[in-house]
């Protein structure tokens, strides 16, 4: 066998892959990532990327539609989903491109193909030894579907869907959580009729259960159907269509079923077993530092129990390759992280829910501002909150969003959580006004005990 030896090896070329060897690169080591598909994984090639692409291609139908109310006079005569799908491609080409050319830039060996760990320093790939100082673990997630279905024809998950070269008139989601409620307000503002099916007692459930009844409504309105509650016992399909079964006995039939359940890691083939790297519930058990049970193998990103977020990952991948050249980096805290769900109206939070920090804490306040009262919302036309969350006399724990484009504050919603701000120091910073950036202000204003364009 031919040998090559780095001082880190990456298998899986990712989120938290590449930005692990990126880093790694500028630290002055030799790097090799193994990946056996494209650069970029999942979150270019078959998530966050094309699927915010689809849904900007359905804000601009929604906006078309809605022009008259804004005194613009326009008609949706159609959506061609053939030159939809080239948009989307082209974004993704162009974005791969660059990552590919940052890559080669740093100095950082591409070996393609499958990687299977064979020893605590070396990886075998197609007949190949690649040995590293390190290894770092970064293989990403797929996607679960449920015991005894079958991904097929019309049963699909949501790297089928994003592919589909028409827009389905009948769509059934099956799974309410972030991919399955992104793909519901996608399909119905091109023009599908919608049913969400979860299992637990609301949508988005992870989400602070004020803005989860929040979006519920938004849906109604929008004449999505959501079925809470409910849970899903077979699914068949035959040329035409495809029909759920519900526990209760109800049938719902439709052109396309998306199963949007989750995702699992991704390990099968690793290797992981015969070396004794220890799994938790199917995820690689790390500590705070993403070490594994193994000295020397890190793990990263999705493959780690917690969000499974592709930002993650890159905070991820830059903390190893700081971790291993001894610049004992800060442990990334999974509730310091922001999260965003970019249906419409968007959902962005970081921190602790109200009843997270209650636990955490005894004593919270909260307070909620309504964008009714912010003059950039009422511009575009949307409604929605920010709600804030605060230990008792101490700083704001959690911050929680729902409105257009309101995924564009959580920026500064997670610097407030991570340094740790309280209400008064925060309602001293001057906001652009008119901007829906004023609404964190509002609220930490109001969370202060001096609301200015809110009720006390």
């Amino acid at each position: 066998m031919t040998e090559h030896t780095f001082d880190v090896v990456i298998v899986g070329g990712g989120s938290g892959g590449y930005a692990c060897a990126l880093r790694s690169a500028q630290l002055g080591m030799s790097v090799a990532i193994i990946e056996q598909d494209r650069t970029g994984g999942t979150c270019l090639h078959n998530g966050c990327i094309p699927t915010k692409a689809l849904l900007h291609a359905a804000e601009v139908a929604d906006t078309v539609r809605d022009s008259t109310s804004f005194g613009v006079t326009a008609s949706l005569t159609g959506i061609d989903m053939a030159q939809v799908n080239t948009y989307k491609a082209g974004v993704i080409d162009r974005l791969h491109k660059g990552l590919n050319g940052l890559i080669a830039s740093a100095g950082i060996t591409v070996i393609d193909g499958r990687g299977k760990l064979v020893s605590e320093k070396t990886v075998e790939v197609d007949g190949h030894c690649i040995t590293g100082k390190y290894l770092v673990l970064a293989t990403g997630a797929l996607a679960r579907t449920l015991p005894g279905l079958t991904i097929e024809g019309r049963v699909m998950t949501s790297e089928q869907a994003l592919n589909l070269p028409n827009i389905p008139e009948t769509v059934v989601i099956i799974g309410g959580s972030v991919i399955g409620v992104e793909f519901a307000s996608l399909w119905r503002s091109l023009g599908a009729d919608v049913t969400v099916i979860e299992t637990m007692g609301s949508l988005v459930p992870q989400e602070d259960p004020s803005i989860s009844k929040k979006l519920e409504r938004a849906f109604r309105k929008r004449k999505i159907k959501v079925k809470a509650n409910a849970k899903v016992i077979g699914v068949e399909q035959t040329q035409e269509t495809a029909t759920v079964t519900l526990a209760d006995g109800q049938t719902l039939n439709a052109d396309v079923v998306l199963v949007a359940v989750g995702r699992e890691p991704r390990t099968t083939g690793l290797g992981l077993d015969e070396l004794g790297v220890q799994l938790h519930r199917g995820w690689v058990a790390t500590n705070e530092r993403l070490r594994t049970t193994v000295p020397g193998i890190y793990a990263v990103g999705d493959l780690v129990e917690g969000p499974q977020l592709a930002h993650r990952g890159f905070a991820h991948g830059i903390f190893v390759a700081e971790d291993i050249a001894g610049l004992s980096p800060d442990p990334i805290e999974d509730s310091k992280i922001p999260k965003v769900t970019y249906c419409d109206p968007e959902i962005a939070s970081v921190g602790l829910t109200e009843a997270e920090a209650a636990e955490k804490f005894g004593e919270v306040d909260t307070v909620e501002y309504n964008l009714g009262g912010n003059g950039k919302s009422q511009i575009l036309g949307t409604g929605g909150a920010v709600k804030l969350v605060r230990q008792r006399g101490g700083s704001i724990v959690g911050v929680h969003m729902i409105g257009s484009r309101i995924s564009e504050q959580v920026g500064e919603a997670a610097m407030a959580v991570h340094l740790g701000t309280t209400p008064e120091d925060y309602a001293q910073l001057i906001h652009a006004h008119p901007t829906q950036n004023e609404s964190l202000g509002e609220a930490a204003m109001a969370l202060a005990g001096k609301p200015l364009h809110s009720h006390s």
